[in-house]
């Protein structure tokens, strides 16, 4: 997957197109963006045929796409745009509510970008849109990085760091296991998210990682988001990621863009729901 968006200079206003078959979900979605980015345009359709005219005709920074159309399944509308239109490389999101289920069976295809599940609100797409065409110059939270390599761990903290996130490095399973104990003891959780390899030096792996936030911990995704960086692309052992409790998986090599947008993303849906929990 790519996280590079289109060559045109999206200092000036972002286009977005959104296609989905149902008006009404069009009109949300256009009425969120059109609050939280005031100077996007949002053009909105309703089929397949619609979107390709639209992409002959102009260029767009960012595109959704529900996974159900009246003429096409939008995975299809997703290959036309890498295979035909102008802008090959612009972001493509699904946006739709059955993605967890075709997510867990990795079954969204080479040609999306990304994927949003409606059931975590129009306004969280807002801001998910936003990570990519205004992504943030400064951030804030902690992040538990897990990675045994020391030249690829000086490289990513100083990704992370220039954004403003304080990152907790370790080199191992072992040691992030000690820091969230040590955390809980003292009735904290120790980080706003968690960033590991899946592969690591020692006797446990990023997946036994999950097990012991998701199980042991009892962490669920919103208290503790955890994004798992893979170098694997069997779709089999991606969908086991995600099933053993992943919020959502990075492919190596790791594209700085993407990698910082799908954790800000997921640092904002996290304190969101807390927000929402102590209200």
């Amino acid at each position: 997957m790519s996280g590079s968006i289109s060559s045109r200079d999206i200092s000036t206003a972002p286009r977005v197109l959104v296609v989905d078959g149902s008006k009404v979900v069009r009109q949300l979605i256009t009425r969120v963006l059109t609050a939280e980015l005031p100077q996007a345009e949002v053009v909105g359709c309703g089929t397949g045929a619609e979107a390709h005219q639209l992409l002959q005709n102009g260029v767009f920074d960012f595109i959704t796409i529900a996974l159900r159309l009246p003429d096409m399944d939008g995975l299809e509308l997703a290959r036309y745009v890498r295979e035909s239109a102008p802008q090959i490389y612009v972001p493509i999101v699904v946006v739709s509510g059955d993605v967890d289920d075709r997510l867990h069976r990795r079954s969204l295809g080479e040609h999306v970008t990304d994927y949003f599940d409606k059931s975590l609100g129009f306004q969280a797409l807002a801001e998910f849109i936003r990570g990519y065409v205004r992504p943030e110059s400064i951030a804030d939270g902690t992040v538990l990085y897990v990675e045994d390599s020391r030249v690829v761990a000086l490289a990513t903290r100083r990704m992370l760091e220039k954004i403003g996130l304080t990152v907790r490095h370790v080199v191992s399973v072992e040691d992030a296991i000690a820091m969230l104990e040590a955390e809980r003891a003292q009735g904290a959780i120790g980080a706003d998210v968690v960033l590991t390899d899946v592969s690591l030096k020692g006797e446990l792996t990023g997946g036994d990682l999950l097990k012991f936030i998701r199980i042991d911990f009892g962490y669920g995704k919103g208290k503790l988001p955890v994004l798992v960086m893979t170098g694997d692309e069997n779709p089999v052992n991606q969908a086991a990621l995600i099933r053993a409790g992943a919020n959502d998986l990075v492919e190596k090599p790791v594209e700085e863009r993407l990698l910082v947008t799908k954790l800000l993303f997921q640092l904002r849906v996290s304190q969101h729901l807390r927000t929402r929990e102590s209200a």
